[in-house]
């Protein structure tokens, strides 16, 4: 048997039927991926409004004398505010992405 790269070793695996690039295996994989990047978004939204839900309770606990540590309050608030602005900065990307998508020639 002649090795046409001696870099390669081991088993070289055939191609199966429906594996190929134009097989719907590649186009389920995106579907996929798609789908598992809608998923993380949604975990990061639910992680922005835990974090903005935490940042209230620790307001209304400082405002009713509950909590007297005004420095945990204040770094709340801020984390708080910067996951916020931070969603918000990536949804005006995408949706610009998806305006210049719309005025691509065809």
């Amino acid at each position: 048997m002649i090795n046409v790269n001696a870099n390669v070793t081991g088993p070289l695996n055939p191609i199966k039927p429906g594996t190929g690039p134009g097989s719907l295996g590649i186009a389920d994989n995106k579907k996929s991926a798609f789908a598992e990047t809608i998923k993380a978004a949604g975990n990061y939204i639910s992680k922005v409004d835990d974090l903005q839900q935490s940042s209230d309770m620790s307001i209304k606990d400082l405002l009713s004398g509950k909590n007297e540590d005004i420095t945990s309050v204040v770094s709340a608030v801020a984390k708080a505010d910067m996951s916020f602005k931070l969603l918000v900065g990536v949804r005006n990307k995408l949706i610009e992405a998806y305006k210049q998508t719309m005025n691509m020639p065809l």
